[in-house]
């Protein structure tokens, strides 16, 4: 991990809820979802909500098919207006602003999502604010700073970044692992949030007792793209594994590198807590070649699916994620909670309400979530959210990741 950092630290106050009130056990995946039916006739208002493509942001994208599926879309009639960003969008800044803020021409537009919250949503968001203040606008997975996103969007959801720099090390202990290896890049480790829970990860690793490794590799939107970057970890992991040893974790920052990553662990050995952004869809249908064409949104059913080939593969409590997309839920659940306040069903600026949108779409599983506070200013945020759920274990079960307290004292430490 390279020094030098400028010091940043974080308090955050945790709120603990579930789908089912208060319950401490988390419910069975397989519960069955009970989402609202498409509304009929034509909208009388338009939610914008913007993704990555397939091939770089699959489960965004298809949290954004849900809500057509619900709300139908704007050419038919319906509520919501879909578009997607290049997969090269560091280098097509200003396009991808225009693009956003374009969205808000539209008259009857009254909220605009962008997931993930690439660099630039935050100006685009500033444009819109200038010329429709009315518009209500959310991010989700922001790339950019905290406190540069808070400044332009009415709410942004992160995975807990802090909670998670802990909990991936403690689960990865509990699998097994001696050594974990964190793989990323200079663009990624230049994110205020990953950089800070990379140093969590490494402080955690020193006091549970892992060997921690920095291993960098290619960035997919860098010269040698998708392609390139899958290729270099493809032939990278068999080296890291015969050097660090098979009770290794590993974690990488980028979704393209998955799976690679994991098609590699099932052939060389090594440990898989969860990824980035997690998923059953992240990585383990592409490395198990698993067709999941027939079970499009059914998560219940994509878990059973992935996790009967990963106990298959003789990979039963070495390999983990969570058991519905955050991905796809911070779509669909960012579109649903501006559509509940549209329509007065929720607050802007309540945390439960935000929560109960997410559960909509992932019946049975325990989120927690937290407001961001900056301890450096002594300022509390309303409009970021942290969020995360218990890990599941495949071929095991529930890890109780959301209940760990030991992620306290790194939630009011400094960072250099």
């Amino acid at each position: 991990m390279k020094k030098g950092i400028n010091a940043f630290a974080v308090l955050v106050s945790a709120v603990l809820l579930t789908a089912a009130g208060c319950s401490k056990k988390a419910e069975t995946p397989e519960t069955k979802q009970e989402i609202a039916a498409p509304k009929s006739g034509r909208a009388s208002y338009h939610i914008g909500i913007v993704t990555g493509t397939e091939s770089q942001s699959e489960d965004d994208l298809r949290g954004a098919e849900k809500l057509i599926e619900m709300y139908g879309s704007v050419k038919t009639g319906g509520m919501i207006q879909h578009i997607t960003y290049p997969d090269d969008f560091m280098s097509q800044q200003e396009t991808i602003i225009t693009q956003i803020a374009s969205l808000a021409e539209d008259p009857l537009m009254k909220a605009i999502i962008v997931n993930q919250g690439i660099p630039g949503t935050a100006e685009a968001f500033k444009r819109v604010r200038e010329q429709h203040p009315g518009i209500l606008l959310f991010t989700g997975e922001p790339h950019e700073d905290p406190l540069v996103i808070q400044a332009a969007a009415d709410m942004a959801v992160s995975n807990d970044f802090i909670s998670r720099g802990y909990t991936i090390i403690w689960a990865a202990k509990e699998l097994g692992a001696k050594t974990f290896v964190h793989i990323s890049f200079p663009r990624h480790i230049s994110y205020e949030t990953l950089r800070l829970r990379c140093q969590i990860m490494e402080t955690a690793c020193n006091d549970l007792g892992l060997k921690f490794i920095f291993e960098t590799a290619p960035d997919p939107i860098s010269d040698v793209g998708v392609a390139g970057a899958q290729q270099f970890i493809l032939e990278q992991v068999p080296q890291w594994i015969e050097k660090y040893g098979k009770d290794t974790a590993f974690f990488c920052t980028n979704d393209a590198h998955t799976a690679p990553l994991l098609k590699q662990l099932f052939l060389f050995g090594g440990i898989f807590v969860e990824a980035d952004l997690p998923s059953p869809l992240m990585g383990y249908p592409e490395a198990l070649d698993i067709d999941l064409t027939g079970q499009t949104g059914d998560f219940a059913a994509i878990l059973k699916r992935v996790e009967q080939s990963v106990i298959d593969r003789g990979g039963a409590g070495r390999f983990g994620t969570w058991a519905f997309s955050y991905g796809f839920s911070v779509s669909a659940g960012l579109g649903e909670y501006a559509r509940r306040i549209i329509d007065g069903e929720a607050e802007k600026d309540s945390l439960a309400d935000l929560s109960k949108a997410l559960e909509l779409f992932t019946p049975g599983a325990r989120w927690k979530s937290a407001y961001y506070t900056d301890v450096t200013t002594g300022i509390g945020s309303k409009n970021q959210a942290l969020i995360f759920m218990d890990t599941y274990v495949l071929g095991r079960g529930f890890l109780p990741t959301t209940e760990q307290e030991g992620v306290h004292r790194y939630t009011s430490m400094k960072f250099n």
